[in-house]
């Protein structure tokens, strides 16, 4: 029940800055081998003769995402996305494999692009969004027939639809608006034909405008119930409240579990949720726990009997882990199932015996899993996930469990974007999992991509381990000189990986060495790590960058005259920091950055978060902090030849930012020019033909 403020998810809200890509599609028969395998073989350089990656390339790209098995868990389904050259845009198809036989199956593959499908309880029906020509609506598929029914006729695109136990009902969010505020109400009728200015837009809420999604309507999500055969969807709340996702019925279907918070002054909470239950047929809410913090992600266990949520104690620090915990619906005891996990918990699903949960974790620099028992009892599974952000090296991937205990997930590799893997756990089968497609095989089976290294990092300033990543240029020859990119990761709360990148290939096929890693500040090493920048970024973690320049440096094979750094969003912000502390680099690309804290802190779109979490206090109250650390404070250093580049609709880390160190640079003669994306927000390669002009404006 939330105003339609695009407000984020907690794990989300402490690496706002960051960005990332999805783009997919398929390729061929199943393939049973070992992840390993394929990693071991990208360590291993084609004959040069073989073509290299190009732009074109990123058009061909497809990977596979959220895998869901039948409740039989004798198959599991899959989306696979891919890039539509003509329509610039991911294109989403559903395929089947048959875990029997290894076979891949088209389910839903036509024109028409699908997301957000959910299986009914019985295996029979496909609940899915597809647009209609103007909004996305709910159709249903009876898998035994392909006969397909739309339910819906929906003025906005619903949200977390769900399945009753029964499989009789859907619930869903759905965006409501209610009447715009006004302040003048005296406008004279305008005459008929009359060619009028518009009309002046009053604006009273505190949540405005969010990046991706422009200004906002007056509205609120609200909960919806509807009938899986067909006919109205009913409104089953009201209010002008916060909602977030997803929606569980209780085991009787009476029920409806969220998160949220129903104050009136949410909007200067930002972090705080509480769960609730919603009476279907009375429609009267009940908080179901009120702990300081956010506690989100509801899931109910099979038996009825656990409630499974995600809870942040919050410190106000700008890194917070969450831990996982379960609630007993019937006496309200609690537990805390996993206090000494010191990594932040992104994911979470039951058994199907209800014994326990799995959770899907960051750890250096990858996402991981591991089964929970409701006593606490953790046991990591040996698999890694990834591979569906293709733009930068960050953490990513999701996975699902089947009734017969089976896990399948999207399988991360530094030469590969995701495709489906699967472990079966109770086999005691160790490893990577079993890789299930191959649907890069065609893309990129036939080119010569960058062999990747780990690259080993002490920080100079206290003897810290910094993880971090190299890649060589296809054919890379030891005897060689090549020049050097610094890659830094936005967050600055988030984490790289070794995971596909098609920004860092893209470098390489232009014969560059590329360098990414995760400094002091990264997620995925612990709260302590994480908060070593709080309310002091940039600061030490332009140091560990440094170390880890001089570390690539030390392996032999760089031109340390030809040195180059880039970063985007809070990279952006450690790349301009950078060039006003060294001159070492022949040229930067700072993308989408904070130049001055100060005028970021009211210009940003989630400024209620950031002036609490990110600063001190009010930025009036701040302003020496502030510009200490802002890279504008440090601009009369810079001698760098300096590119920006921003999307002009980017209300993350607006273009003004962008404009301020642009204009500063040319006030003093620095060789600055400016890029600007028409139409891109924050996530500017949203769309397959400006990652290019990304990419290709950063080597350029």
């Amino acid at each position: 029940m939330a105003k339609k403020t695009g407000t984020q998810p907690p794990a989300t809200l402490t690496a706002v800055l960051a960005c990332s890509l999805s783009l997919a599609l398929f390729h061929g028969s199943a393939v049973a081998q070992e992840a390993h395998d394929d990693q071991q073989a990208s360590d291993s350089p084609m004959p040069s003769s073989t073509p290299l990656l190009d732009y074109q390339d990123t058009f061909n790209l497809e990977y596979a995402s959220q895998p869901f098995f039948t409740p039989d868990g004798t198959s599991l389904y899959y989306q696979r996305r891919s890039a539509d050259i003509m329509s610039d845009r991911t294109h989403t198809s559903l395929w089947r494999i048959d875990l029997s036989t290894q076979a891949n199956f088209p389910v839903m593959a036509g024109d028409t692009s699908i997301s957000s499908t959910v299986l009914s309880p019985d295996g029979t029906r496909l609940a899915y969004l597809a647009s209609d020509g103007k909004n996305s609506q709910i159709y249903v598929r009876y898998l035994a027939t392909g006969d397909t029914a739309k339910l819906t006729n929906l003025t906005d695109t619903p949200q977390n639809i769900t399945w009753s136990n029964s499989g009789k009902y859907l619930a869903f969010t759905l965006f409501t608006p209610s009447k715009p505020p006004s302040l003048f109400t005296e406008m004279p009728t305008k005459p008929e034909g009359a060619k009028w200015a518009e009309t002046a837009k009053y604006i009273e809420s505190t949540q405005y405008r969010f990046d991706g999604s422009g200004y906002l309507p007056s509205g609120y999500e609200q909960v919806y119930i509807l009938p899986a055969e067909g006919g109205t969807a009913r409104q089953l709340t009201t209010g002008e409240y916060f909602f977030d996702g997803p929606l569980a019925f209780s085991k009787d279907d009476k029920s409806l579990f969220f998160s949220g918070l129903l104050e009136e002054d949410f909007e200067l909470k930002p972090l705080e949720q509480n769960i609730y239950r919603l009476n279907i047929e009375s429609q009267e809410i009940t908080a179901i726990t009120t702990t300081p913090g956010p506690e989100f992600d509801p899931q109910i266990s099979p038996d009825g009997k656990w409630l499974a949520y995600l809870h942040t104690n919050d410190r106000k620090l700008s890194y917070q882990n969450s831990v996982l915990k379960i609630r007993n619906l019937s006496n309200g005891n609690e537990r805390t199932l996993t206090p000494d996990l010191d990594r932040n918990i992104n994911d979470i699903e039951w058994q199907h015996d209800g014994k326990g949960l799995v959770i899907s974790y960051v750890d250096h620099g990858s996402q991981r899993l591991a089964q929970v028992s409701v006593l606490g009892k953790i046991r990591p599974l040996q698999a890694e996930l990834g591979g569906t952000t293709l733009g930068r090296p960050y953490t990513s991937g999701n996975f699902a469990v089947s009734s017969k205990g089976d896990i399948a997930f999207t399988q991360s590799l530094a030469a590969l974007p995701a495709d489906i893997a699967w472990l079966q756990t109770k086999q005691g089968h160790e490893g990577q999992g079993q890789r299930l497609t191959d649907l890069n095989q065609d893309a990129l089976g036939h080119k010569t991509l960058a062999k990747v290294e780990k690259l080993p990092v002490t920080s100079s300033i206290d003897q810290r381990p910094i993880d971090a990543w190299i890649a060589y240029p296809p054919g890379f020859d030891n005897s060689e000189k090549y020049p050097l990119v610094l890659e830094i990761h936005g967050g600055p709360h988030a984490a790289y990986g070794p995971h596909f990148s098609m920004e860092i290939q893209l470098m390489a096929a232009k014969g560059y060495a590329v360098v990414w890693s995760n400094p002091r500040g990264s997620s995925s090493y612990g709260e302590e790590f994480g908060n070593l920048i709080h309310h002091n970024y940039p600061s030490d973690d332009y140091q560990d960058l440094m170390d880890v320049v001089d570390a690539a440096i030390a392996k032999g094979s760089i031109d340390d005259n030809n040195l180059f750094i880039t970063g985007g969003s809070g990279g952006g912000v450690l790349t301009a920091w950078s060039v006003g502390k060294t001159d070492r680099f022949k040229a930067a690309v700072v993308a989408k950055p904070v130049i001055n804290w100060m005028s970021f802190a009211l210009t940003a779109d989630a400024y209620p978060f950031f002036t609490q979490y990110w600063m001190p206090g009010k930025p009036w109250d701040h302003a020496e902090h502030l510009w200490q650390h802002s890279p504008l404070s440090l601009v009369g250093n810079v001698t760098t030849p300096t590119l920006l580049l921003t999307g002009e609709d980017d209300y993350r880390t607006p273009i003004s930012e962008s404009e301020q160190f642009y204009q500063a640079l040319r006030l003093q003669g620095v060789d600055a020019a400016m890029v600007r994306i028409p139409g891109a927000s924050h996530g500017i390669a949203s769309r397959p033909s400006r990652l290019i002009q990304k990419i290709g404006n950063v080597i350029a």
